[in-house]
């Protein structure tokens, strides 16, 4: 990580101050370029999974600045998953064998799924206040556990991925007000719209492979 530090240096020179703190050119680069993903994700455009990489690799840096750990390391796990929901847009097939289709989970498996989900989280946020110096280990806990839920859905285009996402984006909100880094928080606060957006926008996409054909 100090590695990354290093040859990352110059995009953490301070860009402009927003709210009285400073905001780094790493933080705008990944602003816009988070914001580009979420736009061809709205469109189920594959492009939003390079794009997510590359976005997630610049937070990665940001948040372990801030010792934000759990979000950190998040965004390492998303560019593994990126790399795999990328060829799940590309090659993946649906329960019918053919190309994924843009679909929606069971009743049943919206209940696991929130299960897991709520299960996962006291559990990370105990790893991050035993290993790592976070400050907020369970504020930090809950919207990790709930990312990596929404990636894996994003990633099998299932339309339960977007009020996941939604809330998520909420809670992170109030995450990084608390650090301060307030061009993500107007990031995230435009993501919680877009989730609204991209959860109406699927609901009529439903059955689609690609929302370009």
């Amino acid at each position: 990580m100090d590695t990354l530090f290093q040859l990352a240096a110059p995009l953490m020179a301070e860009a402009f101050t927003l709210w009285g703190s400073p905001t780094t050119w790493l933080e705008v680069v990944a602003f816009v370029l988070s914001l580009w993903m979420v736009g061809c994700n709205m469109r189920v455009h594959s492009l939003g999974w390079p794009l997510a990489m590359i976005s997630s690799l610049l937070y990665a840096l940001l948040f372990a600045q801030s010792k934000l750990f759990g979000e950190a390391s998040l965004q390492l796990f998303f560019v593994a998953v990126s790399a795999w929901g990328w060829w799940q847009w590309l090659k993946g097939r649906g329960d019918d064998g053919g190309a994924l289709k843009v679909h929606r989970l069971s009743r049943r498996q919206q209940i696991l799924t929130a299960a897991g989900t709520l299960a996962a989280w006291p559990l990370l946020g105990l790893a991050l206040a035993r290993f790592t110096s976070s400050d907020v280990p369970y504020f930090d806990a809950l919207p990790t556990v709930a990312s990596i839920t929404g990636q894996v859905l994003l990633g099998r285009k299932l339309i339960d991925n977007w009020p996941v996402w939604l809330a998520v984006n909420l809670v992170s909100i109030a995450l990084f007000a608390h650090k301060a880094l307030w061009l993500t928080v107007v990031l995230y606060a435009i993501f919680a719209v877009l989730s609204v957006a991209g959860w109406r926008t699927w609901n009529r996409l439903e059955g689609h492979v690609d929302a370009r054909h």
